[in-house]
């Protein structure tokens, strides 16, 4: 059964959740090697990101409670 983006969201909530923070490339790296580079894309200054479609359900799922870290390259739990 293929995974869903979904499913890569709510595994991004819950690694936020538990650890309180959640930083892009550790994301990132766990991502491709258990569901795949197809929820990966290189951004315009040639990184390793995260799929529009799974930050858009990671969004809609924490409802607020997360806040990304531009400085930083992580999301943060409050």
């Amino acid at each position: 059964m293929a995974v869903t983006a979904n499913e890569v969201a709510e595994w991004m909530l819950e690694q936020l959740k538990s650890a309180g923070i959640l930083h892009q490339k550790e994301a990132v790296d766990y991502i491709i090697s258990h569901y795949g580079e197809s929820f990966i894309y290189v951004n315009e200054n040639g990184n390793q990101a995260i799929s529009k479609e799974v930050k858009k359900i990671f969004k809609k799922l924490h409802g607020g409670k997360a806040a990304w870290e531009r400085d930083g390259f992580f999301w943060g739990w409050h």
